[in-house]
């Protein structure tokens, strides 16, 4: 499908921001930048808190919105990674999304600002996530969550972290209910079709990405699945899975060849493809009609997940 009006007028904005840019700009200008560029109007919610969740390497941020005053009853509940290349991105990036998907859903939504990269390469990302989507689950009182039902979600490198989430899940009998892939990193390899087509000019640069991935995977083996889960040998066992995917982002082929893959080992899926835009459309419902659509895909899905764990388990007893 062609690109669509909306994703046109979007990149025209943003080659006429960068037209006159320098030198290649330090992560920290990266940083500063990323975080003016989203002014997404936010919904308000009766509980949003920030706290801390203990790990290993030191207390990870969160966030925690519940669209209930505190004291109701426990809600399903959302572990969200944002996106940002493991480099860039905080919990402010995502605010607006995970607003809405705790309202929509009726869920709890926990959103995890993990150590990046460069001052924290891999496997930093990785075991935080891992510690708040364990912690979560463990000692779900503290965010007023059901443990029953405890969703992984996240976008692009967010999305690579929801997806190694799962396969730790499924290593260490931790049992989630669903894991929501938003036009994830799912290799390390960038030699696929869509890659080479859309390298440049589509938002996420392929040189972009590329550097960001050498700063994250630091020494380690770019085959390691904790890095590149479309490399694990095993898909099999996983929590049912949502992938979203962009139709004009260098990350739509190894994003639908991840979903064939656990679609292969029996996980239930559902693979979307949305057409016409681009990388970064699901967080930017003003810009993007298909980001509206994204979201309310996304909250059928989660809520389906959420209803069938719970009312399974209450048939169980």
């Amino acid at each position: 499908m062609p690109l669509h009006p909306q994703t046109a007028r979007f990149l025209e904005d943003v080659r006429a921001l960068t037209a006159f840019a320098g030198p290649e700009p330090t992560i920290e200008d990266m940083r500063r930048a990323l975080g003016l560029s989203f002014f997404s109007e936010r919904r308000d919610l009766p509980q949003v808190i920030d706290t801390t969740v203990p790990a290993a390497g030191g207390p990870v941020p969160v966030r925690l919105y519940r669209p209930v005053p505190p004291g109701g009853p426990p809600l399903p509940a959302v572990v969200y990674f944002h996106g940002g290349g493991w480099v860039i991105g905080d919990l402010e990036c995502v605010d607006a999304a995970c607003r809405e998907l705790a309202a929509r859903a009726r869920c709890a939504v926990i959103s995890v600002d993990y150590r990046l990269a460069p001052e924290h390469p891999f496997p930093a990302a990785v075991e935080d996530a891992w510690a708040v989507t364990a912690g979560v689950v463990h000692d779900p009182e503290p965010y007023g969550v059901d443990p029953r039902a405890v969703a992984v979600a996240g976008d692009s490198a967010g999305g690579n972290l929801a997806a190694v989430v799962s396969l730790l899940a499924r290593e260490r009998a931790v049992r989630l209910v669903h894991q929501l892939l938003v036009y994830p990193v799912t290799d390390t390899a960038m030699d696929t079709a869509s890659h080479a087509e859309f390298a440049t000019g589509y938002g996420l640069d392929g040189p972009a990405l590329g550097r960001f991935m050498e700063l994250y995977r630091g020494a380690a083996d770019p085959a390691d699945p904790r890095m590149a889960p479309l490399r694990a040998p095993d898909l099999s066992g996983l929590a049912p899975a949502t992938v979203i995917i962009a139709e004009y982002d260098i990350l739509r082929d190894e994003g639908e060849a991840y979903a064939r893959k656990l679609r292969a080992a029996g996980v239930p899926v559902e693979l979307r493809r949305f057409e016409g835009v681009v990388h970064s459309f699901f967080l930017l419902p003003e810009i993007f009609d298909a980001g509206v659509e994204a979201m309310e895909f996304a909250v059928r899905r989660l809520r389906a997940a959420f209803d069938d764990a719970i009312s399974g388990e209450m048939g169980a007893a």
